[in-house]
């Protein structure tokens, strides 16, 4: 498409087929730890487990494993998060329909906030208005694509969703989100004109969140060069509390009998000059993060598997 330069991946069939994703469910089923937990199951946990893509040559790592039919939702969700979304009803706006459940009349009440808002102290809140020591919002993704154009070569091209004034759990305080972060502390690194991206994961719950998460980044990762001029370096991808839910074991045992194939192709099909969000906040061309800018190609996974239970 005029306007748009597609990336330049290997070939398909010169790909190595991708184990890393299959790797930390088998590590997290052989050396994990079961522990309670607060959503109900117990779960197995492995600490720090990471995974890295060099996305040119390895591929996009939208998992084949089984098929993932809702990744624009993902890229969604994070571009909500990106303008400051912090309601369910927003996010639905955006083509991301799964937080209802995270605002029940409940949850909300109880944290002192009214139905639907996941909070001030939620992802949207805290990459778009984080509140800085002036009394001021502060927007961290406009910050990071400026910091990045000026001085590409620092190391402090960072991003944080924690903001722990609001998020520590003590008899004395009330959350100020109806869920803690889990994903998005972003570190850029520019290197030999590449721009590499390092998501750290504080909680995974890997049968189901991370597949979407390292959709996310990932795209994340391609629109950034996109507006920088850098081409892409590695996607890397941390998980620090990685876990298997104790219901959602027949499920991973499912994806481990299956045999690993090659990654996709993700490309930036649409000019994000042209390209409009639901809902947009100032100028900067990353509030246009958003899933009908991508589009697939040599995708070829194993099929769909349904009923994977999420922890609530």
């Amino acid at each position: 498409m005029k306007g748009v330069k597609l990336l330049d991946y290997t070939n398909f069939e010169d790909r190595p087929v991708s184990t890393q994703y299959r790797d930390v469910l088998k590590t997290i089923l052989k050396t994990g730890s079961w522990s309670p937990s607060r959503q109900g199951p117990r779960s197995i946990t492995s600490i720090g487990l990471q995974m890295r893509f060099n996305i040119l040559k390895d591929g996009f790592p939208l998992i084949t494993e089984r098929k993932i039919g809702f990744w624009k939702k993902g890229i969604n969700e994070l571009g909500a998060m990106i303008n400051g979304v912090r309601t369910a009803e927003g996010f639905a706006a955006w083509g991301c329909d799964w937080w209802s459940d995270w605002v029940s009349e409940e949850k909300c009440r109880s944290r002192g906030l009214e139905p639907g808002d996941i909070g001030p102290a939620s992802y949207g809140a805290m990459f778009h208005d984080w509140p800085d020591a002036y009394g001021e919002t502060y927007d961290q993704f406009s910050h990071l694509v400026r910091q990045i154009n000026e001085f590409p070569d620092d190391r402090t091209h960072l991003v944080s969703p924690w903001n722990g004034a609001w998020l520590a759990r003590d008899s004395g305080r009330i959350n100020k989100a109806t869920i803690a972060p889990c994903h998005g502390w972003v570190q850029v690194r520019i290197l030999d004109h590449k721009l590499n991206l390092h998501m750290t994961q504080r909680s995974g719950d890997v049968p189901i969140g991370v597949p979407s998460n390292m959709i996310q980044y990932a795209a994340l990762q391609l629109l950034l060069c996109e507006i920088t001029g850098f081409e892409p370096g590695e996607y890397v991808h941390t998980i620090v509390d990685a876990h298997i839910y104790e219901d959602q074991i027949p499920f991973v045992e499912t994806i481990l009998n299956r045999s690993p194939l090659q990654l996709p192709s993700v490309q930036l099909v649409s000019s994000i000059e042209s390209f409009k969000p639901p809902v947009a906040h100032g100028n900067e061309p990353i509030h246009r993060l958003h899933g009908d800018l991508f589009e697939v190609f040599d995708y070829h996974p194993h099929p769909a598997i349904p009923g994977i239970p999420v922890a609530i």
